[in-house]
């Protein structure tokens, strides 16, 4: 045999090997990658309670927490004045619940007990009033009410200031603010003469109020008060 013929056989005899090589490696499963498994432990409160991310926004902020306040029309000295709007709750009596305007005479009307006085009374002493009178119709009623819009609490701004008229009075709003909520002074404001005029038992009296040191937080101790008239000149 010829050495041309030899190294012939010897190539075709390699060729396939090489070839179920090929295929092989081809065809061998490659292992999945694990990922490494994280040894940090979750992150807990104080009182050992996991805690949870808040869920994301479609922005990826987190979510405000959202906050319930009850507002000055809820608070235990406040009083129900016309106009305001009432949600009276009675437990397990739903066709004795709902949304009940105050009239303008002071006046509700609810189911079983009729027309009784709203204006000038709390929160409170009007549900402690319905439930005595409930006790007639219903055993044990559980009533609460609560204030859901005030319409009768406002102060009225005169004069100088961005925007004249009747604003809703806040709980503790002082006279500062109310003049920030009408816009802030204008520009011709005198702030060395503004007053406040108030009716008290059907006199007019004239409280000053020192714009200056109330910036400066000084408290002058001066509470407004439902009708009240802020005047600045």
């Amino acid at each position: 045999m010829k050495c041309f013929d030899v190294v012939l056989i010897g190539v075709l005899s390699v060729g396939p090997a090489v070839a179920g090589m090929a295929q092989a490696a081809q065809t061998k499963p490659v292992p999945p990658v694990t990922p490494p498994v994280s040894t940090a432990a979750p992150a807990t409160g104080t009182d050992g309670v996991v805690a949870t991310p808040a869920p994301a926004n479609p922005d990826g902020a987190p979510s405000p927490s959202k906050s319930s306040d009850a507002g000055v029309a809820n608070t235990p000295h406040y009083i129900i004045g016309p106009e305001d709007n009432l949600q009276i709750s009675v437990w397990k009596e739903p066709s004795l619940s709902g949304t009940i305007p105050v009239r303008p005479d002071g006046m509700i009307s609810l189911a079983l007990v009729g027309d009784l006085p709203a204006s000038g009374r709390t929160p409170m002493q009007l549900a402690n009033d319905i439930t005595v009178r409930l006790k007639k119709y219903v055993q044990d009623p559980n009533v609460s009410v609560v204030v859901l819009a005030v319409n009768s609490q406002k102060i009225y701004m005169v004069g100088e200031v961005g925007h004249v008229g009747p604003i809703p009075l806040a709980a503790g709003m002082t006279p500062l603010q109310a003049i920030a909520t009408a816009g802030g002074l204008g520009p011709f404001a005198n702030s060395k003469k503004i007053y406040i005029m108030r009716t008290v038992a059907g006199k007019e009296q004239k409280i000053p109020f020192n714009y200056k040191v109330a910036l400066k937080g000084g408290d002058q101790g001066v509470t407004l008060q439902s009708g009240d008239t802020i005047v600045v000149p």
